[in-house]
């Protein structure tokens, strides 16, 4: 491994996550596939039977920063932590998952525990490769209290409805049938 230097590493988290701050205000995250290589991999596993896999810049800004945020406009991501290995350009960053919509007794929903995302940096301030990672059964828990609450926004109502309908979307493979390992 050739290696990267730390000092590019940890000014590429910085931007990164200032962009992330950015696209969270605008309720937007397509712009952040500029961070991407253009043939690089962003994906994630759904379950025990759903993997979901965008293939290059252009289904990445288009569908995982696209479609799969709809519904999440006033949610916040924001980052706990980051483990950076200069040696292989890996970059593991830990996140909470924050609602806008309050509890009546005013704390914001929001997923117990922590998810995270693991990168591979390409150089030239680019990602060539991003993994997510969260629990499930937290994530799912916390959805039926907002559905029992009627906490959820239009917008994830939408999404949920998509989800459910049965509709073959772009990016969601069968687990372990995605184009490239998600892995």
């Amino acid at each position: 491994m050739t290696g990267f230097d730390r000092g590019e590493l940890d000014e590429m988290v910085q931007r990164w996550v200032d962009a992330n701050k950015k696209a969270e205000a605008a309720g937007d995250w397509k712009p952040l596939a500029d961070f991407y290589t253009e043939d690089a991999t962003y994906g994630w596993n759904y379950g025990p039977k759903q993997d979901f896999m965008a293939v290059g810049r252009d289904e990445i800004r288009d569908v995982a920063l696209g479609l799969e945020m709809q519904g999440l406009e006033g949610w916040e991501y924001p980052y706990q932590e980051f483990v950076i290995d200069e040696r292989s350009g890996n970059v593991i960053g830990l996140w909470k998952q924050i609602s806008d919509a309050a509890r009546p007794d005013g704390t914001n929903y929001s997923v117990y525990g922590i998810g995270g995302s693991w990168f591979r940096y390409a150089g030239n301030f680019e990602w060539s490769w991003q993994r997510d990672f969260f629990d499930f059964g937290n994530v799912s828990a916390l959805f039926m209290e907002m559905i029992r609450n009627n906490a959820l926004s239009t917008g994830m109502q939408a999404r949920i409805q998509r989800s459910i309908s049965g509709e073959k979307l772009p990016g969601w493979y069968p687990a372990g049938q995605a184009p490239v390992p998600l892995w």
